[in-house]
């Protein structure tokens, strides 16, 4: 696998900002992908409700740690 701030992982990190968990799927990372798919649509879907509005911060902040996680993945 590639090191840390090569092409492949710009290109994860970039699949990463559409759809969180793409870059770890794209770098073969299965368990890392769903984990963070699922928190972050999640944390999305639950703050459509009017009681927990603010549950899109929490899934900001996981929606970001998704994209450096696959940035600065290195074997």
């Amino acid at each position: 696998m590639a090191k840390q701030g090569s092409g492949g992982n710009v290109i994860a990190a970039i699949c990463n900002i559409f759809i969180p968990g793409l870059g770890q799927l794209v770098q073969g990372r299965l368990f890392s992908a769903l984990l963070f798919f699922i928190t972050t649509a999640t944390c999305y879907a639950l703050s459509a409700t009017i009681i927990l509005f603010f549950m899109w911060i929490v899934g900001a902040i996981v929606h970001l740690w998704s994209i450096i996680d696959a940035a600065r993945y290195s074997n």
